[in-house]
Order: C-alpha cells, then sequence, then structure tokens
C-alpha cells in the first residue's frame, strides 16, 4: 500500500452554502485525508464579481459536520488579521473539530480585496512576506502555549496567553508558497507543514530549494510534511468527456478561462499525472474541486485512482 494522502480543496466561490457543506461532508465520506478551503473575500477565479463564502467561518460548520478528516485554509491571508487572533481562531477550531485543526497561513497576493475591504496590502510582496516572517513566530509561539512577546514594525504582542491551549500537542503550523528567497525560508525555519503547486518540474526545483534552506538553518526536513496542490480533478471513462466536464466546470465559476496541464481525464491519466509526486516524497496531494463538487471525479479519486496508486506501491 502506498503512502498516498489526498486532500480536497473545495472552492468557496460561486457556490451556495448547502452545496458547499455537503462537498465537505462528501470528502469525509469518501475517505479524503484533509479538507480545505480559501482564505479570499472575492473570487479568485475567473470573474472576481461573484459570490464567496468566508473561509474560517466555513471551517468551523465543516469541523460540527464531520469527525474524522483534518480541516485548514489552503492558505490564510496573513494581511487579514493579527497573528496572536489567526493562532486563537485556529485553536477553537482545533477544539471545535475535537483536535483536526491545521493552520494554513501565506503572504496574500489579490490587491482587488484589499482594497475593497480596507485591508492593508503594502507597498509590494516584499513588504508583506516581512509581515508574514514577523507573524510567525507569535503564531507558533501560541500554537505551542509559549506566551509570545514581540514588538515589530508590523506586529506586537505582549506574553500573548492562548487558554486553552490547543487540543494536539503539535497543532500543525502550515506555510503556503515557493518563494526561493523568504518564503521557503520560512518554511525551514517554522513549518510543520508547506504547500507548493504548479506543475511537477515547478514542485521539483521547489524541493531541492527547501532542503537547501534546512541544511542552512540546521533544520531537519523530514519534520516539514509536503503538500501539494495537483489541479481542478476531472474523471470520466473518456478524455474528451473529462474535458467537456471540465470546460463547464470553469464556464460556471465566473467564465473562468480552463487551466491547462490539469489532472483531467481517465482513471490511468490521473495515475501517471500524481506518480511524480510521490516519487519525490510529496505523498499529501490537494485537489481542487470547484463547485458543483463533481462526485464522480471525487468519488473516482478516492476509490479507483487510489486503488490503482496503492497497487503500483
Amino acid at each position: 500500500m502506498s503512502d498516498l494522502r489526498l486532500g480536497a480543496l473545495c472552492w468557496n466561490q460561486y457556490t451556495d452554502w448547502p452545496s458547499l457543506l455537503a462537498a465537505g461532508i462528501r470528502a469525509e465520506e469518501l475517505g479524503f485525508e484533509s479538507l480545505w478551503t480559501w482564505d479570499h473575500l472575492y473570487p479568485i477565479v475567473g470573474s472576481s464579481d461573484g459570490p464567496i463564502h468566508e473561509g474560517w467561518l466555513t471551517l468551523a460548520a465543516w469541523a460540527q459536520a464531520t469527525k474524522r478528516i483534518r480541516i485548514g485554509l489552503m492558505v490564510g491571508a496573513n494581511t487579514f488579521r493579527e497573528p496572536s487572533l489567526t493562532a486563537k481562531m485556529a485553536t477553537t477550531l482545533d477544539h471545535i473539530s475535537g483536535g483536526r485543526a491545521t493552520l494554513g497561513i501565506g503572504g496574500a497576493w489579490f490587491e482587488e480585496e484589499h482594497e475593497a475591504y480596507g485591508l492593508a496590502f503594502g507597498d509590494g510582496f516584499p513588504e508583506r512576506l516581512r509581515w508574514l516572517a514577523e507573524a510567525l513566530p507569535i503564531m507558533r509561539g501560541m500554537l505551542r502555549n509559549d506566551r509570545p512577546t514581540a514588538k515589530g514594525i508590523h506586529y506586537k504582542a505582549k506574553a500573548v496567553r492562548n487558554n486553552p491551549p490547543p487540543i494536539q500537542k503539535r497543532l500543525p503550523l502550515l506555510i503556503g508558497g515557493g518563494g526561493e528567497q523568504v518564503t521557503l525560508k520560512l518554511v525551514a525555519k517554522y513549518a510543520d507543514a508547506n504547500n507548493v503547486g504548479g506543475g511537477i518540474e515547478k514542485v521539483r526545483h521547489k524541493e531541492e530549494v527547501l532542503l537547501r534552506h534546512c541544511q542552512a538553518v540546521g533544520r531537519d526536513p523530514k519534520e516539514i510534511e509536503r503538500t501539494s496542490g495537483i489541479g481542478v480533478v476531472v474523471i470520466r471513462d473518456s478524455r474528451a468527456e473529462a474535458r467537456k466536464v471540465a470546460d463547464a466546470i470553469f464556464e460556471g465559476n465566473g467564465k473562468a478561462e480552463p487551466w491547462k496541464d490539469q489532472p483531467v481525464g481517465t482513471p490511468e491519466d490521473v495515475v501517471a499525472f500524481i506518480a511524480p509526486y510521490l516519487e519525490i516524497g510529496y505523498q499529501h496531494l490537494i485537489a481542487g474541486f470547484p463547485n458543483p463538487y463533481d462526485e464522480e471525479s471525487m468519488t473516482r479519486l478516492a476509490t479507483e485512482v487510489r486503488a490503482a496508486v496503492d497497487a503500483k506501491a
């Protein structure tokens, strides 16, 4: 049997609440190991002028409706909240879920939603990464019940208590992004898990960079769980049918242009798509499921594709 772990990233844009709730419940029933949604306030695929549900409250509702599956944001926007508040929210989610929370965090990138909501966006990505670097010790300290103090330029904290502490002895802190100079160095210093995407060649390269950063800071890379988003999964008996379904899904998400190089095709196509990730040690693969949360694809990924991967192990 392989070590494959499957995550379901259920898009919270262009959907109604009953459908989004049902998608999370279905992911657990099908045996997915993790369940995720976005931390965005406007849709990020297709037209931004459309509906989207708030991420943290989605997680809280999923936590009440499920019993086993791990839950988190892929990934939280550091700019939206003070890091101390983010850690407190993740801790409360851990209690709601009975110890199944992951705190996913990243530097944030979507300027339009920041401007609309009056949220600080900084003068560019380097500044937002500096903010993230300030935030991470606060969040990690609170998750470890260390009462951190911080006197940074952007964030401050004073022996902040996190009471009650998380149920998990080590609530995972996942950092999303593959920036080679800063983000992956922050992963090496602070993260329990990372998330990178963009295709297998890019992931392969980012892994090499992460290993160099781990060596530089004296971190055992085995302490960091590798995860990767593999894109939108659509599985049918023929490639043509799968492509037709995928195109319709993107059309329904703000008339978005369909993404290229996605795991769209037959079960055998998807097995071949994910095999290189497993070969480089990325065992936790997160599949995107936009509304209408294609039940056939979710089911066949969790059953046929998983069984085929296990048979090859």
